[in-house]
């Protein structure tokens, strides 16, 4: 299977995902054509909170030979905004990626029959900008 757009991967996953009582953290393996290697909870946390690890994110991204990653969790209280946590969590995701040369396509959020996504916002290419310019000034 192949993913494109952010409302492919809701479809794919919402139905699963939307009235869960507790935050889980999905993750998307891709190949380098975009076709899915592998989709793992990766992570459960409370109906409020969840802790996620970077280190273990990437790890299991290097061990499935994945090239390109999709994030997905939901929000049980069906409120899809990303929090000040989700956006920190991203950009430390794609600045890490950007390092081992594994792109994150997006971040999607699942609230009650809405989603956010990082991508369409803009924020993944943001986050991206963001390290480059960082690089570029040696920082």
């Amino acid at each position: 299977m192949q993913i494109k757009p952010p409302q492919e991967i809701l479809d794919y996953l919402s139905y699963s995902m939307r009235d869960l009582k507790k935050e889980v953290f999905r993750v998307i393996y891709l190949n380098n054509r975009n076709q899915i290697i592998d989709t793992v909870d990766l992570f459960e946390g409370t109906p409020d909170s969840i802790t996620i690890s970077t280190r273990e994110i990437l790890d299991s991204a290097i061990k499935r030979n994945a090239s390109a990653l999709i994030f997905v969790h939901n929000h049980p209280t069906g409120d899809h905004t990303p929090s000040k946590t989700d956006k920190q969590l991203t950009r430390d995701l794609v600045f890490a990626g950007m390092i081992l040369q594994i792109k994150v396509l997006d971040h999607i959020i699942i609230g009650e029959n809405k989603y956010s996504s990082f991508a369409e916002s803009g924020l993944i290419q943001k986050c991206e900008d963001n390290f480059l310019n960082m690089k570029i000034r040696h920082i």
